[in-house]
């Protein structure tokens, strides 16, 4: 289940309005210090767990960076039989939002991980400490490379939302544990969607997952962003092998722009 959620949260970075293009320093940034998300997340049923997310300045071998951290707790009745404690780090450079630094230390009903990767962009490499086992590699990795938190806000910068027509497909490269791929999905339009806040304008995305154990096909979630400056992720629903699970934003504070709700 909660590595199912980091999918989830995988999902919300790739689906932020992204266009063909790159970030350039002088770009507006779509976030700052001290904005913070909440999301609650339901398997059927059941409130199975939540999950968060803030920023903070910070520097990292002396370089000026953002350094994120996203946490994820199990809740109710899946505490009880399936325990989970999950901790997600990021350090991305303040301008051009690449990642220095990615940690993932997690708890999943004993099931347990503590990776460290660090990125050298011009090498192109990323060298993974595994921690647990006491053991590191050298992988090599695609140009503009991101890890599953900081793509996040890497393509939360890419501000040219209009440009989007229906249909429209898209690729990001990424790397997790000691794997390159390419993260793709589908633009599906505009969606007005009532959410705890009010009603809100927003984009949808189909992105393409690979089914099987944890998805029932390639086509199995749906995602809705914020259509304001901020691309806010505000709901994910996947049709899970087995059951569905939804992902509901639940909370925020500290954005950098207001936050765009319809008025009937």
């Amino acid at each position: 289940m909660k590595k199912t959620l980091l999918l989830l949260l995988a999902v919300f970075a790739t689906t932020t309005a992204f266009t063909p293009g790159t970030i350039t320093d002088n770009e507006q940034q779509a976030f700052e210090e001290g904005e913070w998300f909440k999301f609650r997340i339901h398997y059927g049923m059941f409130n199975a767990s939540y999950a968060e997310l803030k920023v903070n300045k910070s520097r990292l071998k002396g370089k000026p960076v953002y350094h994120i951290k996203g946490t994820g707790k199990s809740t109710g009745l899946l505490h009880l039989f399936f325990e989970v404690d999950d901790k997600y780090e990021t350090y991305i450079d303040r301008e051009t939002v690449k990642p220095y630094r990615f940690i993932r230390k997690i708890d999943e009903g004993g099931h347990t991980k503590d990776i460290q990767i660090d990125f050298d962009h011009e090498a192109g490499t990323a060298l993974v400490h595994d921690k647990k086992h006491k053991k590191k590699t050298t992988e090599s990795i695609q140009p503009n490379t991101q890890d599953m938190v900081s793509a996040f806000y890497h393509l939360r910068n890419i501000v040219d939302i209009e440009s989007l027509e229906k249909g429209d497909e898209f690729k990001l490269p990424m790397f997790f544990d000691k794997e390159n791929f390419d993260f793709k999905l589908k633009y599906l339009g505009e969606e007005t969607i009532k959410t705890k806040f009010g009603k809100v304008k927003a984009l949808q995305f189909r992105p393409y997952v690979q089914s099987g154990r944890v998805f029932r096909e390639e086509e199995s979630l749906t995602v809705w962003i914020s259509k304001d400056d901020n691309k806010i992720p505000l709901r994910i629903q996947a049709k899970l092998a087995v059951g569905s699970l939804t992902a509901d934003l639940d909370a925020f504070k500290g954005l950098k722009h207001s936050f765009k709700i319809q008025v009937d």
